[in-house]
């Protein structure tokens, strides 16, 4: 078989900058780590406004007292924050379904690796 190009990889060799490569044993793992910072950071903030929403919900359905659309308004804020807590956490099932799924590993979406060549 012929080489169309005169060396085996046409995109050649690039090797990372000091200041990246010190982060990072696999030169292919730096976006992949950088995604994953940025999920958890989603998750994390998504998890700490549904706290502070369940206070705040519960503090108005304490405070409703006989008023039916006060304790109405403070039990869906209570049901739309538990129904965000519950896709928050699907979303983390549905990642490890979709990564056995095609790329045969069950954390390949939460914690990705870009091969390098």
């Amino acid at each position: 078989m012929t080489k169309i190009l005169a060396q085996d990889n046409p995109f050649g060799s690039i090797t990372p900058p000091d200041a990246v490569a010190k982060y990072s044993q696999n030169p292919g793992q730096g976006i992949g780590n950088l995604i994953q910072t940025v999920i958890w950071i989603l998750i994390i903030g998504a998890g700490v406004y549904a706290l502070f929403n369940f206070l705040l919900a519960g503090y108005a359905f304490l405070s409703a007292g006989d008023d039916a659309k006060k304790v109405a308004g403070a039990w869906a804020k209570i049901w739309q924050t538990a129904l965000g807590l519950l896709v928050a956490a699907g979303a983390f099932v549905l990642a490890a379904i979709f990564g056995q799924l095609i790329f045969g590993q069950w954390d390949f979406i939460l914690n990705p690796t870009i091969p390098t060549l």
